[in-house]
Protein backbone atom coordinates (compact mmCIF):
# COMPACT_ATOMS: atom_id res chain seq x y z
CA UNK A 1 0.00 0.00 0.00
CA UNK A 2 1.21 3.30 -1.19
CA UNK A 3 2.03 5.86 1.89
CA UNK A 4 0.36 9.51 1.87
CA UNK A 5 3.18 11.96 0.81
CA UNK A 6 3.53 14.20 3.83
CA UNK A 7 4.34 17.82 1.99
CA UNK A 8 2.33 17.53 -0.88
CA UNK A 9 -0.58 19.30 -1.12
CA UNK A 10 -2.80 18.90 -3.98
CA UNK A 11 -4.78 21.94 -5.43
CA UNK A 12 -8.17 21.21 -7.33
CA UNK A 13 -9.25 24.56 -8.96
CA UNK A 14 -10.55 25.04 -12.45
CA UNK A 15 -10.14 28.70 -12.22
CA UNK A 16 -6.21 29.28 -13.40
CA UNK A 17 -5.26 32.32 -11.52
CA UNK A 18 -6.97 30.95 -8.32
CA UNK A 19 -4.99 27.65 -8.85
CA UNK A 20 -2.06 29.79 -9.13
CA UNK A 21 -2.70 31.71 -6.03
CA UNK A 22 -3.19 28.67 -3.78
CA UNK A 23 -0.13 26.60 -5.22
CA UNK A 24 2.53 30.01 -5.24
CA UNK A 25 1.39 30.66 -1.45
CA UNK A 26 1.52 26.82 -0.40
CA UNK A 27 4.68 26.95 -1.71
CA UNK A 28 5.96 30.07 -0.10
CA UNK A 29 5.47 28.14 2.94
CA UNK A 30 7.59 24.89 2.17
CA UNK A 31 4.97 22.38 0.62
CA UNK A 32 5.57 20.73 -2.87
CA UNK A 33 1.83 20.72 -5.17
CA UNK A 34 0.29 18.71 -7.75
CA UNK A 35 -2.58 20.89 -9.81
CA UNK A 36 -6.04 19.58 -11.06
CA UNK A 37 -8.31 21.62 -12.86
CA UNK A 38 -11.31 19.38 -13.51
CA UNK A 39 -13.26 16.80 -11.45
CA UNK A 40 -11.74 13.32 -12.73
CA UNK A 41 -8.48 14.83 -13.16
CA UNK A 42 -8.25 15.53 -9.22
CA UNK A 43 -9.53 12.17 -8.23
CA UNK A 44 -6.95 10.57 -10.54
CA UNK A 45 -4.57 12.38 -9.13
CA UNK A 46 -5.40 12.02 -5.42
CA UNK A 47 -5.81 8.16 -5.74
CA UNK A 48 -2.07 7.43 -7.51
CA UNK A 49 -0.38 10.72 -5.96
CA UNK A 50 -1.78 10.04 -2.45
CA UNK A 51 -0.92 14.04 -1.18
CA UNK A 52 -0.88 14.92 2.15
CA UNK A 53 -4.12 17.20 1.63
CA UNK A 54 -6.36 18.36 -0.53
CA UNK A 55 -7.45 21.76 -1.29
CA UNK A 56 -10.49 20.87 -3.20
CA UNK A 57 -13.06 23.65 -5.01
CA UNK A 58 -16.87 22.78 -5.24
CA UNK A 59 -17.71 23.57 -8.57
CA UNK A 60 -15.33 21.65 -10.83
CA UNK A 61 -16.09 20.72 -14.41
CA UNK A 62 -16.55 16.63 -14.84
CA UNK A 63 -17.25 16.12 -10.99
CA UNK A 64 -18.27 18.12 -8.32
CA UNK A 65 -16.34 18.69 -5.42
CA UNK A 66 -18.75 17.14 -3.02
CA UNK A 67 -18.85 13.60 -5.25
CA UNK A 68 -14.73 13.74 -5.08
CA UNK A 69 -14.78 13.85 -1.71
CA UNK A 70 -17.08 11.22 -0.98
CA UNK A 71 -15.37 8.87 -3.34
CA UNK A 72 -11.85 9.65 -1.50
CA UNK A 73 -13.72 8.97 1.78
CA UNK A 74 -14.81 6.15 0.73
CA UNK A 75 -11.49 4.61 -0.62
CA UNK A 76 -9.04 2.47 1.49
CA UNK A 77 -5.90 4.30 0.49
CA UNK A 78 -7.88 8.00 0.36
CA UNK A 79 -10.07 8.10 3.59
CA UNK A 80 -7.34 9.37 5.51
CA UNK A 81 -6.24 12.23 2.94
CA UNK A 82 -7.54 15.65 4.67
CA UNK A 83 -10.01 18.03 2.58
CA UNK A 84 -10.06 21.67 2.43
CA UNK A 85 -12.84 22.53 0.63
CA UNK A 86 -11.98 26.19 -1.69
CA UNK A 87 -15.74 27.13 -3.18
CA UNK A 88 -17.39 30.37 -4.39
CA UNK A 89 -20.54 28.93 -2.57
CA UNK A 90 -21.15 30.21 0.57
CA UNK A 91 -24.80 28.89 1.67
CA UNK A 92 -24.45 27.19 5.15
CA UNK A 93 -26.46 23.86 3.33
CA UNK A 94 -23.32 23.47 0.91
CA UNK A 95 -21.19 23.35 4.30
CA UNK A 96 -22.88 21.35 6.04
CA UNK A 97 -23.18 18.32 3.48
CA UNK A 98 -19.10 18.74 2.91
CA UNK A 99 -18.47 18.45 6.43
CA UNK A 100 -21.02 15.57 6.57
CA UNK A 101 -18.75 14.07 3.82
CA UNK A 102 -15.92 14.11 5.39
CA UNK A 103 -14.16 17.71 4.25
CA UNK A 104 -12.03 18.85 7.13
CA UNK A 105 -12.48 22.54 6.54
CA UNK A 106 -13.94 24.87 4.35
CA UNK A 107 -13.51 28.48 2.69
CA UNK A 108 -14.93 30.53 0.43
CA UNK A 109 -13.79 32.83 -1.92
CA UNK A 110 -12.39 35.44 -1.82
CA UNK A 111 -10.00 34.02 1.12
CA UNK A 112 -7.00 35.60 2.22
CA UNK A 113 -4.02 33.17 1.13
CA UNK A 114 -1.88 33.77 4.84
CA UNK A 115 -5.37 31.78 6.24
CA UNK A 116 -5.36 29.54 4.00
CA UNK A 117 -2.07 28.09 4.73
CA UNK A 118 -2.49 28.48 8.26
CA UNK A 119 -5.62 26.13 8.04
CA UNK A 120 -3.69 23.84 5.97
CA UNK A 121 -0.94 23.53 8.96
CA UNK A 122 -3.15 23.14 11.52
CA UNK A 123 -5.08 20.26 9.57
CA UNK A 124 -1.90 18.64 9.37
CA UNK A 125 -1.22 19.15 12.67
CA UNK A 126 -4.96 17.54 13.42
CA UNK A 127 -4.35 14.30 11.00
CA UNK A 128 -0.69 13.65 12.70
CA UNK A 129 -1.66 13.90 16.19
CA UNK A 130 0.95 16.43 16.86
CA UNK A 131 0.26 18.42 20.11
CA UNK A 132 -1.16 22.03 19.25
CA UNK A 133 -0.97 23.32 22.97
CA UNK A 134 0.91 23.06 25.41
CA UNK A 135 -1.02 22.36 28.61
CA UNK A 136 0.61 25.12 30.99
CA UNK A 137 0.90 28.84 29.10
CA UNK A 138 2.93 31.42 30.87
CA UNK A 139 3.04 35.33 29.36
CA UNK A 140 4.66 37.82 32.15
CA UNK A 141 1.98 37.95 34.88
CA UNK A 142 -0.42 36.02 33.07
CA UNK A 143 -0.45 31.87 34.09
CA UNK A 144 -3.24 30.13 31.51
CA UNK A 145 -3.67 26.25 32.68
CA UNK A 146 -5.56 24.11 29.76
CA UNK A 147 -6.33 21.22 30.91
CA UNK A 148 -8.28 22.92 34.35
CA UNK A 149 -9.52 25.49 32.32
CA UNK A 150 -8.32 28.21 34.33
CA UNK A 151 -6.07 31.47 34.17
CA UNK A 152 -4.61 33.70 36.72
CA UNK A 153 -2.87 37.19 36.91
CA UNK A 154 0.16 37.01 39.58
CA UNK A 155 -1.86 33.38 40.94
CA UNK A 156 -5.19 35.28 41.53
CA UNK A 157 -7.42 33.24 39.52
CA UNK A 158 -9.97 34.79 36.96
CA UNK A 159 -13.59 33.92 35.81
CA UNK A 160 -13.19 34.14 32.09
CA UNK A 161 -16.01 32.54 29.98
CA UNK A 162 -15.34 30.15 27.74
CA UNK A 163 -14.81 32.20 24.39
CA UNK A 164 -12.30 34.45 26.39
CA UNK A 165 -10.42 31.65 27.73
CA UNK A 166 -10.18 30.85 24.15
CA UNK A 167 -9.80 34.05 22.61
CA UNK A 168 -6.42 34.62 25.31
CA UNK A 169 -5.20 30.94 24.78
CA UNK A 170 -4.49 31.57 21.09
CA UNK A 171 -3.07 34.98 21.71
CA UNK A 172 -0.75 34.13 23.79
CA UNK A 173 -0.21 30.78 22.15
CA UNK A 174 0.59 32.53 19.13
CA UNK A 175 2.72 35.59 21.16
CA UNK A 176 4.17 38.49 19.23
CA UNK A 177 2.36 37.70 16.10
CA UNK A 178 -0.46 39.59 14.84
CA UNK A 179 -3.97 37.55 13.87
CA UNK A 180 -6.38 39.40 11.71
CA UNK A 181 -9.83 39.75 13.13
CA UNK A 182 -10.86 37.15 10.61
CA UNK A 183 -8.47 34.23 11.64
CA UNK A 184 -9.50 35.07 14.96
CA UNK A 185 -13.08 34.33 13.98
CA UNK A 186 -11.91 31.04 12.72
CA UNK A 187 -10.06 29.89 15.32
CA UNK A 188 -12.23 31.33 18.19
CA UNK A 189 -15.91 30.71 17.00
CA UNK A 190 -14.76 28.03 14.46
CA UNK A 191 -16.62 28.55 11.14
CA UNK A 192 -19.56 31.26 12.11
CA UNK A 193 -17.88 33.16 9.53
CA UNK A 194 -21.78 35.40 9.57
CA UNK A 195 -20.40 36.90 12.67
CA UNK A 196 -19.83 40.69 12.45
CA UNK A 197 -15.91 41.16 13.38
CA UNK A 198 -16.99 44.06 15.64
CA UNK A 199 -17.72 40.60 18.26
CA UNK A 200 -13.98 40.08 18.32
CA UNK A 201 -13.22 43.44 19.38
CA UNK A 202 -15.59 43.37 21.88
CA UNK A 203 -14.46 40.33 23.35
CA UNK A 204 -11.02 41.54 23.56
CA UNK A 205 -12.15 45.08 25.05
CA UNK A 206 -13.95 42.95 27.84
CA UNK A 207 -10.60 40.45 28.25
CA UNK A 208 -8.31 43.43 28.53
CA UNK A 209 -10.62 44.95 31.38
CA UNK A 210 -10.75 40.97 32.75
CA UNK A 211 -6.99 40.76 33.32
CA UNK A 212 -6.15 44.22 34.60
CA UNK A 213 -2.84 45.58 33.98
CA UNK A 214 -1.82 42.86 31.79
CA UNK A 215 -4.52 43.56 29.80
CA UNK A 216 -2.04 45.89 28.06
CA UNK A 217 -0.09 43.08 26.93
CA UNK A 218 -2.86 42.54 23.99
CA UNK A 219 -2.28 45.05 21.38
CA UNK A 220 -4.17 46.50 18.42
CA UNK A 221 -2.92 46.27 15.55
CA UNK A 222 -4.61 49.35 13.70
CA UNK A 223 -6.73 48.31 10.76
CA UNK A 224 -5.74 44.51 11.19
CA UNK A 225 -6.13 42.80 14.18
CA UNK A 226 -4.59 42.19 17.67
CA UNK A 227 -1.37 40.80 19.10
CA UNK A 228 -0.09 39.82 22.15
CA UNK A 229 3.12 41.16 23.09
CA UNK A 230 5.92 38.81 23.08
CA UNK A 231 7.38 39.43 26.51
CA UNK A 232 9.15 37.03 28.83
Amino acid sequence: MSKITSKKILVAEDEEDVRRLVCNSLKNAGFATLEADDGPGALNAARTQLPALVVLDLMLPGMSGLEICKSLKNGAETKGIPILMLTAKAEEVDRIVGFELGADDYMTKPFSPRELVLRVQSILRRASGQPQEDAIVKLGEITLDRTQHKVAVKGKALELTATEFKLLATLMERRGRVQSRDVLLNDVWSYESMIDTRTVDTHVRRLREKLGKAGSHVETVRGFGYRMANIG
